[in-house]
């Protein structure tokens, strides 16, 4: 029997959904969650992106500001701003847009974000909460893989998980994720020998490789839930995953299609986020 394809637009909706009537909700007790988006230079994929942002807070009701800068804007300049944030309780979350331009230090800059305002979830000291358990906001597309699986009705807890792929993006934080609910992780990368005795093994296969149509029928083990957050552009310029969509459909019980898999999902956490991170900061207040 075919996969059932999952579908992240559709569980994307759902979650939104949920989340509009959660931020009315926050809005009646004069809360209204606030997210600052900054983008430095041109980029076109860069601004695309920060557009499906900004129409994912209008669709949730969660109030929402771009800061333009230009490309020559300094390192200076740039933590100036982000400092002025911080200190405004009515910014919830920031989010820098990456790539910077190359005189601009991402590590530096993702650093000066208020652990508490960042919704990317990549401060160090989110980072290391994620690591101990405790409660911080995650990374947006790990995240958005356990709610993929959990929506599925998949039991995670007690599973083998294998991740393929080590990315500080996706394969060490959802590997920490699928532990901490309960699963078995094997993580495998481009330095495993033997990929498929590892694969095989999988009740849940996160690819996360960025390596277009490694991940064949011959690496899932038969009723596998895969989740294929690879994006990759073929020969011919289509989007493509890292697995074999239609060889692995026949093999696997859940399957994400790229694209329409996990990428929805992204920004969706991230607005789950920040209506997060509002609702912490006014317990603090």
């Amino acid at each position: 029997m075919p996969a059932t394809i999952l579908q992240g637009k559709e569980v994307a909706k759902s979650i939104r959904a949920e989340l509009a009537e959660e931020v009315a909700g926050l809005k009646q007790q004069g809360i209204t969650p606030g997210l600052t988006v900054i983008l430095v230079g041109e980029d076109p994929a860069s601004h695309s992106y920060v557009r499906g942002k900004s129409k994912g807070c209008e669709e949730v009701g969660i109030h929402s500001e771009v800061i333009l800068k230009d490309a020559a804007t300094t390192q200076e300049e740039l933590l100036e701003i982000i400092q002025q944030l911080n200190q405004n309780p009515n910014v919830n979350g920031i989010l820098v847009q990456l790539p910077l331009p190359s005189h601009i230090s991402e590590e530096a800059v993702l650093d000066a974000i208020d652990p508490s305002k960042d919704v990317d979830g990549f401060h160090p000291i989110n980072v290391g909460n994620m690591v101990i358990g405790k409660e911080t906001l995650l990374p947006c597309t790990p995240h958005g893989v356990i709610e993929l699986i959990k929506r599925t009705g998949t039991e995670i807890a007690g599973k083998h998980a294998v991740v393929i792929g080590r990315s500080n993006i996706v394969g060490k934080p959802v590997s920490l994720l699928l532990q901490r609910e309960n699963a078995t992780v094997t993580m495998c990368h481009s330095r495993t020998k033997d990929l498929p005795s590892f694969t095989k093994m999988a009740d849940i296969l996160v690819v996360a490789a960025g390596k277009a149509h490694m991940i064949g029928k011959e690496h899932v083990k038969p009723g596998a839930v895969v989740i294929d957050v690879g994006v990759n552009r073929n020969e011919a310029g289509k989007l493509v995953g890292d697995v074999k969509f239609d060889e692995v459909q026949e093999t696997a019980s859940y399957l994400t299609p790229v694209p329409g898999g996990v990428g929805p999902m992204t920004i969706t956490m991230l607005l789950k986020n920040t209506v997060e991170a509002a609702k912490q900061q006014a317990k603090r207040r």
